[in-house]
């Protein structure tokens, strides 16, 4: 019997054992992949993942799984070009981690998606 748990991020019980689903597992493999000097939006994320109406989710796959599996969270922007995060220091952090990959950002955290913005292939296979 497969459960679902209340994480924040996509996880399922299944026979006692925590598992990702096929959503979180797609949307780590299209952040893994964004390339330096290049963004995608939450929203974008997540309708690649197959869920376009859960950008949410993917702010919370980032906040929870980042660090773990060292994915470039840094290049993950909203859905205006900006840089959504409130907190002067990360701001600052994402900012910073962006420029020196060769992205243009103005001081209110601005980004032109025409020119950075990343338009990968369809993600078909989980890679955990």
């Amino acid at each position: 019997m497969i459960a679902r748990s209340h994480k924040p991020f996509d996880l399922i019980k299944q026979e006692g054992v925590v598992i990702m689903t096929e959503f979180t597992q797609r949307a780590l493999k299209i952040i893994a992949g964004i390339p330096a000097g290049h963004v995608m939006t939450y929203g974008q994320i997540a309708a690649l993942a197959g869920s376009p109406r859960a950008a949410r989710q993917i702010v919370r796959i980032l906040h929870s799984m980042s660090k773990k599996h060292q994915l470039p969270w840094h290049r993950v922007i909203n859905a205006q070009g900006k840089i959504g995060l409130q907190d002067l220091d990360s701001f600052t952090l994402q900012k910073m981690a962006l420029e020196s990959e060769g992205v243009v950002v103005s001081a209110a955290g601005e980004i032109a998606l025409e020119r950075y913005q990343f338009h990968p292939q369809v993600v078909d296979e989980p890679i955990f």
